[in-house]
């Protein structure tokens, strides 16, 4: 059956005109040729398939010298043809009906991006005339082989595309009706369940469950009842739920919580077994209350996965987001796109249920202050793009800023003073010390599914800026808000923003933007926890929202307390320091910092808790830039000892493992882009013996019995923090709450930018915005 289906839903879609590689107008497809792709249909996200691609040549043929090219999008972690092992995975075939010589290579960044990833066909010796064909078998089985390796996440319409240089002109052009696939989820692999995380008594919520495959794609493809028991008190809450195949998950409305108190919810299945447990649900009679949101992401339209429209509806309707922004690469958007985009952002906000944050990322080279999210209260902005680099209609040129101070100072002589902008590190990173402007760029993006950048709010302190923390994907496969990194080149889960907001609305999401009033976390099963950080001040202090040092009419408040994202000048008193920590994962530890200094650290036990489980942790970054990867493949081995078991820590990639591969030891292949993975090892004797550690950066040996509750820490740093940590840990942690008070000592000369760093034992980390006193 051919897969080559009439692309209807985007052929009055202008947007996509340079995005496709076209270079020139397309020509007549009988004269350029057709091609189909067997066999058709959906096929699972990750799993292994074999196709047989068709290329026949039209009127022109292909001249000596000429080429075809079969582009796949530069988000796909599917794996890369190659050519010289018959009986392994991805071995593919390509062979001309008539005997012509071809020249064949694979190549990542052989064609116009998204279209990037480049099976390369050239013509070396004879030509192709019309009706000749270049058949391509992908994942060929012949010899063995499992076949070719599918994308690990969901795409309705996932191509083949295919571009002709028919002429040798090296003029490619895309045929009009593309060679298709649908990748769809795999069976559910695991349940996630989810509710508010902070509301007030009385007010209405719902409880949302859904399956997930092994790639942490949202499935249909789960059935059964499932049984919820309350921990707390729920009004509402049914006894069972059914997951119905074909479904994507189920949404039980209508539940509250009549008094101040913390509830979650329990999920089982038919024999009793735990299979999800909510985040934890605080009822507190407060101004503010929790909203969740994922603000930066991308879609097919510009270098991501699915339409924009199936984007927000990802969002909302998957992964259960309170708030959503499309960030496009700004010199991806054609004017009709923004407007497309615009529209689509107008259609899904709805105040109270969802926002849809218009936006765009400005993607400056990195010499010219790296990429920045733009944040807009209304739909109908101008666009003020990095640069036209990929929009042949030049006509709107002229807004263009090429650097970030261009952006800024944009903003500022066109009174745009309601926009919001974020710092953030993705292929470019965001260097704030070329250019910064606290006016409209209000936080720094820690953690996104391109690793963990908390050296950028440590630039930020650096040079005094007074700055929030926030965390979102940045993905690029279609799902935000749920943004596994799969099986590429992406090291993290995407992560998440708690915003402390009044209601829910475009203005108040904004408004604590500028105020912020938020923190951020790495996302997954444990990222939505509930944190409380507040001080309280011993004397009258003057608490500032805008700050003072940019805004000369900025008018402080008088108070005694404050929370994450203030500004406040305390001439003389005492602080304390007041947090809470909430979470579905036990707590491992919280870390106090003013400014760079860790003032402390406290954890819910101590040395007499420990037991026989070791914790190894590796963490960090080889660069501040696109090649990031730091490569941790290793094993730890116990003597006179021995391993009763090991858990992963952070592996997120099925491909990515922990072995237990002995009585003695374990292994692992893993990486970090300046995120950490690790691994809990359950030992026979909790003192006995030597763990030794080897890995292709850092090895060592150390008496079991010297491993307590401190981290001993080896270093392998270069320009950015790179380490390896061992650690002991209680056999069992049952703390999934904490709650402390502390007095922080205060500089007297420029700012104590004080805050908080939870981690969870499930490899979950969060950060609050600091609070900025001064004395």
């Amino acid at each position: 059956m051919s897969a080559s289906v009439p692309v209807t839903d985007r052929q009055d879609r202008p947007w996509e005109a340079m995005n496709s590689g076209v270079i020139r107008d397309p020509i007549d497809q009988s004269l350029l040729g057709h091609a189909e792709i067997t066999p058709a249909g959906a096929f699972e996200a990750g799993s292994y398939a074999s196709f047989t691609l068709v290329y026949t040549a039209g009127t022109f043929g292909i001249d000596d010298s000429g080429s075809l090219r079969v582009c796949f999008r530069f988000a796909s972690d599917q794996g890369n043809p190659q050519f010289d092992d018959p009986a392994g995975a991805n071995y593919c075939t390509v062979e001309t009906s008539n005997g012509a010589v071809l020249q064949v290579r694979w190549d990542p960044k052989g064609n116009v991006r998204p279209w990037d990833r480049t099976l390369w066909i050239k013509v070396v010796k004879g030509f192709l005339q019309v009706g000749d064909t270049i058949t391509i078998r992908f994942g060929v089985t012949d010899h063995g082989g499992p076949g070719m390796r599918l994308q690990t996440f969901c795409e309705d319409t996932f191509e083949f595309r295919v571009l002709v240089d028919p002429i040798a002109t090296f003029n490619f052009q895309t045929l009009p009706v593309q060679p298709m696939i649908s990748i769809v989820p795999g069976p559910a692999a695991k349940y996630a369940a989810v509710m508010p995380t902070l509301r007030r008594p009385g007010e209405t919520f719902a409880l949302k469950i859904k399956g997930e495959d092994k790639w942490g794609n949202p499935t249909d493809r789960c059935s059964g009842k499932l049984f919820l028991m309350a921990e707390g008190s729920i009004d509402g809450l049914p006894e069972s739920v059914e997951m119905t195949e074909g479904v994507f998950g189920v949404t039980v409305p209508g539940l509250s919580v009549s008094a101040p108190g913390k509830a979650a919810v329990v999920v089982t299945d038919e024999v009793g077994m735990i299979v999800a447990r909510t985040n934890p649900l605080l009822i507190e009679d407060r101004e503010l209350v929790h909203f969740w949101g994922d603000m930066h992401g991308q879609s097919e339209e510009t270098i991501g996965t699915n339409s924009a429209f199936g984007y927000f509806a990802f969002a909302r309707d998957k992964a259960w987001v309170d708030a959503c922004g499309h960030q496009g690469n700004d010199f991806q958007i054609t004017d009709a796109f923004w407007a497309e985009l615009n529209r689509i952002t107008g259609e899904f906000d709805k105040p109270g249920e969802f926002v849809a944050m218009p936006g765009y990322e400005w993607s400056g080279n990195t010499a010219l202050g790296g990429d920045r999210n733009i944040f807009y209260p209304t739909d109908d902005r101008t666009i003020r793009r990095s640069s036209h680099a990929l929009i042949e209609d030049q006509t709107t040129a002229e807004t263009d800023c090429f650097t970030a101070r261009e952006l800024f100072q944009a903003f500022a002589d066109n009174n745009e003073t309601d926009v919001v902008c974020y710092a953030h590190c993705g292929g470019r990173y965001a260097d704030i010390g070329y250019a910064h402007d606290g006016r409209f760029e209000k936080s720094v993006e820690v953690h996104s599914s391109w690793g963990t950048f908390e050296w950028l709010l440590h630039d930020a302190i650096k040079f005094g800026y007074r700055v929030g923390v926030v965390c979102n994907s940045d993905g690029h496969k279609g799902r935000p808000g749920s943004s596994y990194p799969g099986a590429g080149k992406f090291g993290a889960i995407g992560g998440l923003t708690c915003f402390n907001v009044p209601e829910l609305s475009r203005e108040t999401l904004l408004d604590c933007m500028r105020k912020r009033r938020h923190y951020g976390t790495t996302g997954g099963d444990g990222g939505r926890m509930a944190i409380t950080v507040e001080t309280r001040f011993t004397q009258d202090a003057s608490l500032y929202h805008d700050d003072p040092k940019l805004f000369a009419d900025s008018t402080p408040v008088t108070t005694r307390s404050a929370m994450m994202g203030d500004i406040v000048h305390l001439p003389e008193g005492e602080i304390e320091l007041v947090v809470s920590v909430d979470s579905n994962s036990p707590i491992l530890k919280v870390d106090i910092f003013n400014g760079l200094d860790l003032v402390e650290t406290i954890r819910p036990y101590g040395e007499d808790d420990l037991g026989a489980r070791l914790r190894l942790h590796w963490e960090g970054a080889e660069y501040r830039g696109r090649f990031r990867e730091v490569i941790w493949d290793g094993s730890a081995m116990v003597s006179d000892n021995s391993v009763t078991a090991a858990t992963p820590v952070n592996f997120f990639n099925p491909d990515k493992t922990l072995d237990h591969t002995g009585p003695t030891e374990v292994s692992w292949k893993a990486l970090t882009t300046g995120n950490f993975g690790g691994a809990d090892v359950y030992l026979e004797d909790a003192e006995a013996g030597t763990l030794s550690v080897k890995t292709p950066l850092v090895s060592f040996e150390v008496p079991i019995s010297k491993i307590g509750l401190d981290e001993q820490v080896f270093d392998a740093s270069g320009d950015l923090p790179r380490f390896f940590k061992v650690s002991r840990l209680p056999a069992v942690n049952p703390h999934r709450s904490l709650r402390f008070t502390r007095s922080v000592v205060l500089t007297s000369d420029g700012d104590n930018p004080v805050y908080i760093r939870v981690e969870l034992e499930d490899g979950t980390r969060a950060w609050t915005s600091p609070i900025y006193l001064y004395r």
